[in-house]
């Protein structure tokens, strides 16, 4: 007698449990819990997932090519009186570069066209529209010595 009292009441806990099952089931996992309760009037974006860009295929078909480089860079360099004064006083070399390019820039394609070494530069945009740079070279390198192998004087 003892023993179907306890399958009995074994069997009704399963039905408890299969219905409480089949409740949570239709109910889903996402449930609301209540109103949260908000401290600030501020309303901030839940963080989402954000995925990368992942294309099909390139809008473009062909990679744009750098267009300044060392030759478009640097034009030509001056000679004219105020430039040869510079060399002389300055230790300094003037060249016309493109309007678009910026000190690094001039300092790495004056280093890769002529293998000098710059102290710094100095730019300025003529009233002709033209930039003009000025080239500080490094006290043990003689400016003159470096416009005679350029071509200059």
């Amino acid at each position: 007698h003892g023993v179907w009292r306890l399958a009995h009441t074994m069997a009704k806990d399963a039905v408890k449990k299969a219905k409480a099952a089949t409740k949570s089931m239709k109910k889903g996992k996402l449930t609301k819990k209540g109103s949260k309760i908000r401290n600030t009037v501020h309303f901030k974006l839940p963080k989402t997932l954000k995925v990368l860009r992942n294309p099909k295929y390139s809008k473009r078909s062909v990679n744009r090519k750098t267009r300044l480089d060392k030759f478009t860079i640097v034009k030509y360099p001056l000679c004219t009186e105020s430039a040869m004064k510079q060399i002389e006083d300055n230790n300094t070399l003037t060249f016309i570069v493109d309007i678009k390019a910026n000190k690094h820039q001039i300092k790495k394609a004056v280093h890769d066209l002529y293998q000098i070494e710059t102290v710094k530069i100095n730019t300025l945009i003529r009233p002709d529209g033209k930039k003009k740079a000025y080239v500080r070279l490094p006290a043990n390198r003689e400016a003159l010595e470096i416009a005679n192998t350029i071509g200059i004087i």
